[in-house]
């Protein structure tokens, strides 16, 4: 029996003035507030910090974010311990 591999998909971030971002290759959406936004990606996790952070568009079927505020830095991390593995934002909010 083969176990599947997702397929990556391209991962870029676009950021105009700090204030208007657009990423791709979003496999997930783990946590998100006015001050922080957590991505599964396929390139690790990645945290957004700023301020009035919100989600324009989401569409994780194309694997893409816009994203507007203040975006005061962003960093990487290869753990996925953040999030619940198989286990969508939208699957833990109604449950």
């Amino acid at each position: 029996m083969e176990e599947k591999m997702p397929v990556k998909m391209a991962h870029k971030m676009i950021w105009t003035n700090r204030s208007l971002g657009s990423i791709t290759g979003v496999r997930d959406v783990v946590s998100f507030d006015e001050k922080e936004v957590v991505l599964e990606t396929d390139q690790g996790m990645l945290t957004i910090k700023g301020q009035e952070l919100h989600v324009k568009r989401l569409t994780l079927e194309k694997g893409e974010l816009d994203l507007e505020g203040l975006m005061e830095g962003l960093s990487y991390a290869e753990s996925r311990t953040l999030s619940k593995q198989g286990e969508s934002l939208f699957n833990r909010l109604f449950k």
